[in-house]
């Protein structure tokens, strides 16, 4: 697989005008908290600016709790919040590098990016699909569907996708196999090759700011906010199964998020990105995703692959709006050709069905 471009890298270097702002102190973080809790929408808002700038006081297991409940278990603000503790114990260790290092790690990054995506083998992986859904910004997230996925991976087709098990029970029949997209509810793709080809390809335009530091299994990264406009996102946007129910089946779209890298390996940890400029009347109002990456053995070679991935979207339907989940776990990895064994701990019985569906 070849992927060249010319790759046109806006890099904003920190302003440090965050440093003029004073990090929150516990009696500010909890108003914040509460005024989360009342509006949903305020929750990301919140995590950024905890990102942003940072706790004054230290995070205790009550301080965890009461963030839990006030944000509906908001995974985005316990991050934050836990990164905010670290950079508070570690102020020293926890600042940005030199300008001068944070271009040369890009640059690094999207030539061992663009190496990676070159080499990649072909492969067959098993991924472990857990989709829930729950009324938008309660977190009350209930299980309606366990998929076990086959999926095979080459240079000539790309992704190939089979259901091997659903809701516990084998699947037998070969039209239910391959019609992975087909399924009810929300599916998600490219997890593999283009979530982060569009990150680097230079039709994205993508701005970089470098935006803080963190550890990432044991790895010192760099985190960069980055932005690709939507006139720029030529691959981007999001669709909708029911294209005949719905004749506007699609929504281009923007794309805005952070990314996490190795500042000794040069290579990508972790995105984690949210859809922007969708529009007004489309069905689905926000889509967010997050990617885990680590190097993954395949016939005694190491490859930049995913290992996690949480894709979330909120969808309007019946007056009510309701946010769909699916998260994605990546199990052995072989070399193309190989068969896909399910094991006993692979096959989860979905904890409810009673699940409202717009």
């Amino acid at each position: 697989m070849k992927f060249r471009a010319f790759l046109f890298l806006a890099l904003l270097l920190p302003t440090f005008v965050s440093a003029q702002e004073k990090p929150l102190t516990r009696a500010e973080y909890v108003q914040l908290l509460y005024a989360a809790e009342k509006v949903s929408a305020k929750r990301a808002e919140l995590a950024e600016t905890v990102r942003r700038r940072g706790i004054d006081f230290a995070l205790d297991d009550g301080m965890r709790g009461l963030t839990r409940t006030k944000t509906a278990n908001n995974e985005e603000v316990k991050r934050a919040l836990e990164d905010a503790d670290r950079r508070r114990k570690d102020p020293e260790g926890s600042k940005l590098p030199p300008s001068a290092e944070l271009l040369d790690l890009i640059d690094k990054t999207r030539s061992n990016t663009w190496n990676a995506l070159d080499e990649m083998p072909d492969f067959v992986v098993k991924q472990l699909i857990s989709r829930s859904q729950a009324f938008a910004g309660t977190g009350n997230w209930r299980t309606y569907s366990n998929l076990v996925i086959a999926v095979s991976y080459s240079n000539e087709k790309g992704e190939q996708y089979r259901v091997l098990v659903k809701d516990g029970s084998p699947v037998q029949d070969a039209t239910t196999q391959n019609s992975y997209s087909g399924l009810d509810g929300a599916t998600s793709g490219g997890e593999f090759v283009e979530d982060l080809r569009k990150i680097f390809d230079g039709e994205s335009k993508t701005k970089f700011e470098a935006f803080a530091t963190d550890v990432v299994r044991g790895r010192r990264a760099v985190v960069y906010n980055y932005e690709i406009d939507i006139q720029n996102n030529k691959k981007g946007g999001v669709g909708l199964k029911d294209e005949k129910a719905r004749p506007n089946g699609f929504s281009p779209a923007g794309e805005k998020g952070q990314i996490w890298i190795d500042r000794d390996a040069h290579r990508v940890l972790k995105i984690e990105y949210k859809l922007t400029n969708i529009e007004p009347n489309f069905p689905v109002k926000a889509v967010t995703k997050l990617i885990d990456y680590d190097m993954v053995e395949i016939s005694g070679e190491k490859y930049l692959l995913p290992i996690l991935s949480d894709f979330r979207g909120t969808v309007a339907g019946g007056g009510k709006m309701f946010e769909q989940r699916n998260v994605i776990r990546f199990r052995n990895y072989q070399k193309f050709g190989t068969d896909v064994v399910i094991l006993d701990d692979d096959v989860v019985v979905p904890e409810t069905k009673d699940v409202q569906k717009p």
